[in-house]
């Protein structure tokens, strides 16, 4: 085979070849391992020297699709308890497909009216889901990341403007370093979007008042008067990824209005709290930030790659992203938005599409009962813990993820870590469920976290059950 063009007529018997592969991959999705190793070997058929001549459309695509429905970890089913992972509703998943389909430009009003208009609805409808004011400005990003990326520029170039500098055409030279306050409960993508943007990695100042990273509030009203006034960006954090815990957001806003503070959230996860009136107090001043970010392969359960990030005055995505000076490029419109000028991204996938069509299937009260669902599903799981006399709560269970670790009778406190890490790779190695270590408090312990649209009791009770029968077989 060679120029595309002559296959064009392959592409309807494509996209029925993946069709037809997802019904039975779907059906089988919630009994499969989460992750088989004994097919890791068959990654080596998507090696090789680039062909000279291919095997053509429908060759090439029935072996990737027996590849990746056998060898890829299943983290879109019903036990994928690792780093904080959703899968996609059935809505989200069919919209992904219709992206694909329809291959549009996200960035420019101008290449796809569709896509721009429909970034715009689903920015609003998000906004409205999460309680935030519709004055806010927005845009979709690729991940939290990318988000927090998003929302900090803006604050740098608005701490710059304090400064009488535009970063935006004059970078940091000359400026002091920006001081930045956050709690340890701050997350690495913060730490790595300050280091994208030459802030530096380590420049957050953490103020922690114990040592699980809760905020010490006395410490940081203490650094901001010891600015003088100078402007800071403060980094509030709602839903730690190894506890679930939060930053006092109210308050932290209220130091931020007396001190003049820029104050950012990374709501990754966390920021659906804001679904249920039973978590909602948790995400209470979160409509007082100035940026607030959250990630939509998290909890909204869409397909990678989704992110948002909200700015309270729309006018610093502009100021931060805009401004190419080139001429080619139309210029700004409230209406005929692009957003390629509201972000980091040039080139962007239509990636509202799948928001739109699982915002539009399940709403608001589809999308509360699935949050309530998870948080029941994470208290089981946590009452699980508490009843079993070789495990160990090591934290309350505040939404949807639960801090705990194996604690067999015994065994000294000095062993504990490390048999938790081995623990930990027996379980990724076992396949039946999935759910990794991490460090709280100085010890290794287990998180998983319960955000899937498929997960129920059945398969938390499933991971107790095995991690009790690998921990045993460690010991023995």
């Amino acid at each position: 085979m060679s120029d595309p063009l002559t296959e064009h007529d392959q592409a309807l018997a494509a996209l029925r070849t993946v069709a037809e592969a997802a019904g039975p991959y779907l059906e089988e999705l919630p009994k499969r391992l989460v992750h088989d190793r004994s097919r890791d070997g068959l990654l080596a058929e998507l090696d090789g020297p680039l062909p000279e001549r291919g095997e053509g459309t429908l060759a090439s695509v029935e072996r990737l699709l027996r590849v990746g429905t056998e060898a890829a970890t299943h983290s879109s089913g019903p036990r994928f308890f690792h780093f904080v992972v959703g899968g996609a509703t059935p809505a989200a998943m069919a919209g992904d497909w219709v992206t694909s389909l329809l291959d549009q430009g996200a960035g420019l009003w101008a290449t796809s009216p569709l896509a721009a208009r429909a970034e715009t609805v689903v920015l609003r409808w998000l906004k409205d889901l999460f309680g935030l004011p519709e004055s806010f400005g927005g845009v979709l990003t690729p991940s939290a990341t990318f988000a927090n990326l998003t929302g900090l520029a803006c604050a740098r170039a608005w701490w710059a403007d304090r400064h009488g500098v535009d970063v935006v055409a004059d970078g940091l030279a000359g400026l002091p370093p920006m001081p930045v306050f956050s709690s340890g409960l701050v997350h690495v993508s913060t730490r790595k979007a300050l280091q994208v943007l030459g802030c530096g990695r380590d420049s957050v100042r953490v103020l922690a008042r114990d040592d699980a990273g809760r905020l010490d509030l006395a410490a940081l009203e203490e650094a901001l008067v010891a600015l003088e006034g100078a402007p800071a960006v403060l980094v509030g954090n709602l839903g730690d990824v190894n506890t679930g815990d939060s930053d006092p957001l109210a308050e932290m806003a209220d130091l931020a209005e007396r001190y003049g503070a820029w104050l950012h959230v990374d709501g990754a996860f966390g920021l659906f709290a804001a679904v249920s009136p039973r978590t909602a107090h948790m995400a209470r001043g979160v409509e007082r930030a100035d940026s607030v970010t959250a990630d939509g392969h998290k909890w909204l359960n869409v397909p990678y790659e989704s992110g948002f990030s909200f700015v309270k005055d729309p006018a610093w995505l502009g100021r931060a992203f805009g401004a190419w000076d080139a001429p080619y490029l139309p210029e700004p419109d409230e209406e005929r938005i692009n957003y390629n000028m509201l972000g980091p991204e040039s080139s962007r996938r239509a990636r509202a599409l799948p928001i739109w069509a699982t915002l539009r299937a399940y709403g608001r009260s589809g999308y509360r009962e699935m949050v309530e669902r998870h948080l029941d599903v994470s208290a089981h799981l946590g009452g699980l813990v508490e009843q079993a006399p070789d495990l160990e709560l090591l934290a309350p269970v505040r939404l949807c993820v639960v801090c705990f670790r194996y604690r067999p009778p015994g065994v000294p406190e000095e062993e504990l870590n490390a048999l938790n890490a081995r623990l930990g790779k027996a379980l990724l190695s076992d396949g039946r469920v999935f759910a990794g270590t991490s460090v709280h408090r100085g010890m290794t312990m287990f998180r998983p976290a319960a955000l899937n649209w498929r997960t129920t009791a059945a398969d938390v009770e499933l991971l107790v059950e095995v991690l009790r029968e690998l921990g045993a077989r460690l010991i023995d």
